[in-house]
This record gives C-alpha cells, sequence and structure tokens, in this order.
C-alpha cells in the first residue's frame, strides 16, 4: 500500500505525519517513553502497522523531548507534557473525521492515560505499550491513583518479562477502569516489546481495529 509521511511541526507539535492511501478508519497519536523519542524502533513499527490498516498516525515528540534531545522528563512538567499530547490530539481532530486515539510507550502512554482521566471524551480509546505500572523492583509504588476515573476504551500491551509490572499485577490495575479494557500479552517480551521477534503490532493493531 501506497504511504505518504511528512514532518510536522505547529502548534506546539513536533512529529511525523503518515497517512493511509485510502479513507482512514482512525487517527492515532503516538509517542514515547521517558528515555527516548518519538523515532524508535517500536513506534516506527507501530506507524508502519497502523497506516496499512487505514489509520493515520501521527508519532511525536513530548515537550520534555523538545525542549532537550536526551534526558528522562522531570517530574514537575508532566503536566506539560500531557498538554502536548493534547495538542496532538486536537491537530489529529482537524486532520480526521475518524475516530480518534492516543497512545504511547512507557512514560508516553501513562501520560496520555492520565489526560484522557483528565478531560473525559478527549480521545475515543487508548494504546498503552508496556505501562510503566511501577518503578522494577518496586511493586509497592503502584501508579493507579487516576485509573478508577478513566473512561476511555484502554488497550494494554504488556510483555510478560517486563520489570515495570507482572502479568498479575497489570490485569488488577485493569480492573481499576471502569471502561472497556483489553490486555494483549507478549509471552517473552520485555519493556522494549522488540517488534522485530514479537507479533506486537499485529496483535496491537487488531486489538485497536476490535473497537472500532
Amino acid at each position: 500500500m501506497n504511504r505518504m509521511s511528512e514532518l510536522l511541526e505547529r502548534d506546539g507539535v513536533r512529529g511525523h505525519l503518515h497517512r493511509p492511501a485510502g479513507d482512514a478508519v482512525a487517527g492515532l497519536v503516538l509517542t514515547h517513553g521517558a528515555g527516548s523519542d518519538c523515532d524508535t524502533k517500536l513506534l516506527r513499527a507501530m506507524t508502519d502497522g497502523f497506516v496499512e490498516r487505514g489509520v493515520v498516525v501521527l508519532r511525536f515528540d513530548l515537550p520534555f523531548r523538545q525542549r532537550r534531545a536526551s534526558g528522562p522528563p522531570h517530574p514537575s512538567k508532566a503536566a506539560e507534557d500531557r498538554d502536548g499530547v493534547a495538542a496532538a490530539v486536537a491537530v489529529m481532530r482537524e486532520l480526521v473525521s475518524a475516530p480518534v486515539w492516543a497512545g504511547g510507550h512507557s512514560y508516553g502512554g501513562r501520560q496520555a492515560s492520565m489526560l484522557a482521566s483528565e478531560r473525559p471524551g478527549l480521545v475515543d480509546a487508548l494504546l498503552l505499550l508496556s505501562y510503566p505500572l511501577h518503578p522494577p523492583a518496586k511493586p509497592e509504588k503502584l501508579r493507579t491513583e487516576h485509573l478508577p476515573g478513566l473512561r476511555t476504551p484502554t488497550v494494554v500491551v504488556h510483555g510478560s518479562k517486563d520489570p515495570f509490572a507482572t502479568t498479575g499485577e497489570m490485569r488488577s490495575a485493569l480492573e481499576l477502569i471502569p471502561a472497556p479494557t483489553t490486555l494483549v500479552e507478549l509471552e517473552g517480551a520485555r519493556h522494549d516489546l522488540a517488534p522485530d521477534k514479537f507479533p506486537v503490532v499485529e496483535r496491537a493493531v487488531t486489538a485497536m481495529l476490535d473497537l472500532l
């Protein structure tokens, strides 16, 4: 399938816009984790998989990454990163008349889910890749405070060997969400989800399209 991509920089959003050849069935804004940017192997692979199935994808850099090329986000600036997700959603809403989804890897997905909890109805569904449920080896520090307020259908893609959560912990966390949830478990995958080793793209795309 022919795919078109372009650099996009507007309204505080910086990223790459990818369009399918035909009419869009959905739009997805997709962002990265704390230690990377929107150019990762995982986000590139996800983008290709979704575009092949008719989804417009904007993979974009969060504000903390726009400010500096390396280094982790500062907790005090997390609200600005959520504003960055909201800005990307606003751009996508202008581009498509189809449902708009937000997603991200690790930190990016967490911020997208917090935004959706704060602003119900902002997006039609969430795609959380390796949601960082707790810091490695610190299962008591759960990042679940916002989940009971999340009313957005959510797909979580989780590797069974992810140190940020066991599959059992992830199932328990998803029970807190009062909206439809789908857990896609990849046996043997770690936090990076290694799209060249595991069928992460195929299974994530299928789970999201099932929401339509």
